[in-house]
């Protein structure tokens, strides 16, 4: 932040930044103060006042829950950040930042550090829970492990909701993102010609599944390569049903992988194929949980 950031405001440097970083610092730097502040003002304090009582660390982190979701804002924007970096990370500007701080990585190493950091909090709560089995403060460590695992996979769930491309309505308004997941789907539609319903019982599609309180969607993902650089996903939306008025077959003959999800009396019925019997059974359980 001071070395790069507080630098595009550098009269002496104005003239080095590329046109396209003109008025774009908060696309690069995300919302990377505000992740700063949080640190710097408030969860560094409460966690070195643990240092004479590391039982009571998982406290700052069950206290902060709410706090630590700024990660999620920071890794949705990730994906602009890097897009702009490659437009112009070799500038002049950015060359003689790097210079001056002495630095052997360039800033694209530095932005990755809280995408990092976020993951690696569970890490450090799984070493301290095997330090302490049974002592004082262990349920607190298994809680505030539970939490950033939850932190982790809303922020994981959250980058694949921003690459859904093709949906007409607004993604906000279908409540909260439960499960995101690739899947076969086959699909059986009582209207419509016979041919067309026994072809559609060999070959499955592969849908990529996202459950939302309100509604259950139904993706194509496509891989995508940015100019020589790694492949990026994206998900065009195919179809959609109100999860008030679906219903659930949890067994289907012959494949305890896979479930069924139907659609008015069974006018319409999906199914679906997970690809272990663990993950078939924690999707029947979401869906369980919002249908009753």
């Amino acid at each position: 932040l001071q070395g790069y950031a507080s630098e595009m405001d550098n009269p002496n440097l104005v003239h080095l930044i590329p046109s396209a970083l003109q008025n774009k610092k908060e696309i690069l730097f995300g919302n990377l103060p505000e992740i700063y502040y949080f640190h710097n003002r408030i969860f560094l304090k409460e966690i070195e006042n643990c240092i004479e009582n590391p039982e009571l660390l998982a406290r700052c982190f069950l206290k902060r829950k709410e706090d630590l979701q700024i990660y999620e804002k920071y890794c949705q924007n990730k994906p602009r950040s890097e897009a702009l970096w490659r437009q112009c990370g070799d500038s002049i500007f950015f060359q003689e930042c790097q210079r001056k701080l002495d630095h052997k990585l360039s800033l694209d190493a530095y932005l990755l550090k809280p995408v990092q950091r976020i993951t690696k909090y569970q890490l450090l709560l799984k070493e301290m829970l095997k330090c302490s089995k049974n002592s004082e403060g262990t349920a607190e460590l298994e809680e505030a492990l539970a939490t950033m695992l939850d932190i982790i996979k809303s922020v994981n769930d959250s980058m694949h909701q921003i690459a859904i491309t093709g949906y007409e309505g607004d993604v906000s308004e279908l409540g909260k993102l439960l499960m995101q997941g690739s899947f076969n789907v086959w699909t059986d539609h009582k209207k419509g010609h016979n041919k067309v319903k026994d072809l559609a019982r060999f070959k499955p599609m592969q849908r990529h599944l996202f459950l939302y309180t309100k509604m259950l969607l139904f993706c194509k993902k496509r891989e995508e390569n940015t100019d020589g650089h790694e492949k990026t996903a994206s998900y065009s939306f195919k179809n959609s049903l109100k999860m008030s008025t679906v219903g659930i077959t949890e067994n289907v003959k012959g494949d305890n992988k896979k479930f069924e999800i139907w659609y008015n009396g069974r006018e319409e019925v999906y199914i679906i194929q997970a690809s272990s019997v663990e993950l078939k059974n924690t999707w029947i359980s979401e869906i369980r949980k919002v249908l009753t």
